[in-house]
């Protein structure tokens, strides 16, 4: 979600169509962005969604190649958890010290896989 000047705005995919669920979203001040369908107009915010598409697929390819998070080996929920947040955690410190020593290359950990 993204705060706006005039409320919220809530970024889904075309997925979650629903009149009612949307009617209701906006009467609470918050705005949804989606992909439109074949049969209706093209909907408000549509380059927003393309940029925030873009980031999070970039994402997604980062945490299935980088980090296998769909080898996780978690039996558990809190399992799952803990193993996604200590590879989450170990990228975010990567990419900040990345940053802060100039690397050319932010979002990888190739340099620390020892």
């Amino acid at each position: 979600m993204f705060h706006h000047p005039d409320g919220l705005i809530l970024i889904v995919d075309k997925g979650y169509r629903d009149r009612d669920t949307e009617t209701w979203l906006n009467d609470s001040g918050i705005t949804v962005v989606r992909p439109a369908y074949r049969t209706e107009p093209a909907r408000p915010g549509r380059g927003l969604l393309r940029a925030v598409r873009q980031s999070i697929e970039s994402v997604n390819q980062t945490f299935k190649g980088q980090l296998d998070l769909e080898q996780h080996g978690g039996r558990t929920i809190t399992g799952v958890a803990v193993r996604v947040l200590q590879r989450v955690l170990a990228l975010t410190a990567a990419i900040w010290h990345n940053w802060h020593t100039g690397q050319p290359i932010m979002r990888s950990l190739v340099a620390y896989d020892h």
